[in-house]
């Protein structure tokens, strides 16, 4: 018996429209830029206006992580970022150094110590390569935190891997920045650099020339020799532009270790990890005293 065939059913491929919603009533107030939140308006935040509320934002934001860490005082390294391990012999010596230096200080400062949830005397850079990695990674070396204020800068890609990540800043206003290293800084050690390092030394000797430190702040230019080619002091005193005891708010040092004896010499507090918690008084001779 012949089996019966069924025809085949013809569909309608023809695309059907997409439904179309209704506009609601107020999709333009909802799209409108002055209807985002405040908070996530990058239009907003990142106009003009706004510059001071910015500014407020990179104090607050850096203070909180610091508090967080308990760092009280720290030792600011500065120096180039164009100083390379690999590099020329005199490149090779500072790098060394500058790392032999922020393990001594880490080591002997107070760094390690959280007995009582503060640190004093961590070692704070500018976060990015050359001496700063040097010594950010010279308190890695010794177990310690180390801070890392960074800026993009053309010869700065990006901060350097041994600062703590907790403690790696990034800024984007030069002042906010200065005042972060100026705020909590026990003593200053200067390496070998350029504009962005002798602009920043000045900032602080200033301060110090002008009694604007809570505290008389011991200051180390490390490599007598290339301090004296580039700068000549006496001239600045001869010519009447600075005082000669001017002269004395810093001192020279050519090795680790006589950075950090220096440092005691001029009033820094020796503060071993071990014995951190009996001197947490911490006495600084307060300029408002």
């Amino acid at each position: 018996m012949p089996t019966k065939t069924t025809k085949p059913v013809r569909r309608n491929l023809k695309a059907t429209p997409p439904v179309r919603k209704k506009a609601r009533a107020n999709e333009a107030q909802m799209a409108a830029k002055a209807y985002r939140l405040a908070a996530l308006d990058q239009d907003f935040l990142l106009g003009d206006p706004m510059r001071g509320m910015r500014f407020l934002l990179e104090y607050e934001k850096a203070e909180q992580n610091l508090r967080a860490w308990g760092v009280r005082s720290t030792i600011v390294v500065f120096g180039s970022a164009r100083v390379k391990l690999d590099g020329p012999p005199q490149h090779r010596r500072w790098y060394e150094e500058a790392r032999n230096f922020a393990r001594i200080a880490s080591e002997r400062g107070g760094a390690m110590d959280v007995a009582d949830g503060l640190r004093d005397n961590v070692i704070a850079t500018g976060g990015g390569p050359g001496i700063m990695e040097a010594a950010n990674r010279g308190a890695s070396d010794a177990g310690a935190p180390s801070i890392g204020f960074n800026i993009e800068l053309p010869h700065e890609q990006g901060p350097n891997p041994y600062s703590t990540p907790d403690l790696t800043l990034q800024f984007h206003y030069f002042a906010m920045r200065k005042m972060h290293f100026a705020m909590r800084a026990n003593a200053l050690v200067v390496f070998p650099g350029g504009f962005g390092t002798l602009d920043e030394l000045f900032e602080l000797l200033t301060l110090r020339q002008n009694d604007k430190m809570a505290h008389d702040l011991p200051i180390v230019l490390f490599d007598r020799l290339y301090w004296s080619r580039l700068l000549h002091f006496p001239t600045m005193v001869d010519a009447g532009m600075i005082s000669a005891k001017d002269v004395d708010l810093f001192a020279y040092a050519d090795d680790a270790e006589e950075i950090w004896t220096t440092l005691i010499a001029r009033g820094l507090h020796d503060v071993p990890a071990k014995q951190a918690r009996k001197l947490r008084a911490h006495p600084r001779k307060s300029k408002k005293s």
